[in-house]
Formats: C-alpha cells, sequence, structure tokens
C-alpha cells in the first residue's frame, strides 16, 4: 500500500464527512427531526448538559432560534431543562432517558464499526490520527467562528425595503446588474452592483 499524499489525506476526510452527512439526513429522517434538532442531541451527547446559551454557540443560533429549538425537543421528549447547579439564572439542556433509549439499531452498528476501525489503527499511529483529527476539529470550529463573526459584521437587511434593479445595461452578453436596498433619509440606499 502507497502512503497516500496529504491532498489524499484531506480528501478522504471530505469524502468521510460527506457521507458522514449523508448518514445523520437519513437518521434525522429516521427519528422525525431537523437536521439542526440532531445537532443540537449530537452535541448534548458529546458534551453534556449545556446551557441553552452554549447550545446556540455551538450551532450558529439566535438566543430565540435556540429557546423554539429547545422547547420543540423538550415537547418531544427528547431533552429536559434543569437548574445550573452553579448559577440559578441559568437552566441545562440535557438528553433525556428517552433519547438514550430511542437510538435506532442501525446507528448503533454504525458506533460500533467505527469503534472496531479504530481499533485496527495500529497503536503506534493512533496518536497522529488522534492528532490530525483533532488539528482538523479545530480547523473547522476556527472557520464556524470566523464565518458566524462575519456574518454578524455585515449589515442587517431584514427590515430593509425590497430589492429593486435599476441601470440595467448590457452589451453584447455581459453587463452590470444593480441592486439597491435602503429606508430613505435615515438609512441610506446600500448599492450591490454585479457583473452578469
Amino acid at each position: 500500500m502507497t502512503t497516500p499524499s496529504a491532498e489524499d489525506l484531506a480528501g478522504s476526510l471530505q469524502r468521510f464527512g460527506l457521507q458522514r452527512d449523508r448518514m445523520r439526513a437519513a437518521l434525522a429522517r429516521h427519528a422525525g427531526i431537523s437536521a439542526t434538532d440532531l445537532d443540537a442531541l449530537e452535541h448534548l451527547e458529546a458534551d453534556g448538559p449545556l446551557t441553552q446559551r452554549d447550545l446556540g454557540d455551538r450551532l450558529s443560533l439566535t438566543s430565540g432560534a435556540v429557546t423554539m429549538l429547545v422547547d420543540r425537543l423538550e415537547r418531544a421528549g427528547w431533552v429536559h431543562r434543569r437548574p445550573h447547579p452553579g448559577d440559578r439564572r441559568y437552566v441545562l439542556i440535557e438528553l433525556s432517558p428517552l433519547a438514550a433509549a430511542s437510538a435506532p439499531e442501525g446507528l448503533a452498528a454504525y458506533h460500533a464499526r467505527v469503534r472496531a476501525l479504530a481499533a485496527e489503527v495500529p497503536a503506534a499511529q493512533r496518536e497522529a490520527v488522534a492528532a490530525f483529527l483533532a488539528a482538523a476539529a479545530d480547523a473547522a470550529a476556527t472557520a464556524a467562528a470566523e464565518l458566524s463573526a462575519d456574518r454578524r459584521s455585515q449589515p442587517d437587511v431584514s427590515r430593509a425595503a425590497p430589492l429593486r434593479a435599476g441601470g440595467v445595461s448590457r452589451t453584447g452578453r455581459t453587463g452590470w446588474l444593480v441592486l439597491q436596498a435602503g429606508r430613505g433619509k435615515r438609512e441610506p440606499a446600500q448599492r450591490l452592483e454585479v457583473r452578469c
């Protein structure tokens, strides 16, 4: 067996991520929940009880959205709230016994296969594999944080007037499409020019 290149290794990780996403989509459909609901359950399974704020940060959700998500999961019996033992201003969200007992048989088989594959990695290589996977997880977490920060720095257009097309000029097959949004005197129009 030839030693895979760094590019091959990165490609293998990407293919694993895509197939795991596919498996998770099937799992969410099987459980009758959304992918975001499943993400929340996985974070609670991996990290233990979390405050709503911590869960919202991990899912990149607003406080209102995470409240609705937790309400939905609690009504369905997947999670429950309990007082935070160290700070009574907070509640912790944790998996309910139903969540652990309701894992589909296929998921248990998948976890068993992954554990068996991990056991096959030679002991001398496990440290390097673990370090690579931890670094890849850190890179994903950093990218998520940067993308979230970048999104927060964008102007809030949720209350902006609808976009209006203006100044479309065409020369042959190319031209510029100019979009403007704004609310008048208090909020200046913002322009977006797109080459088309």
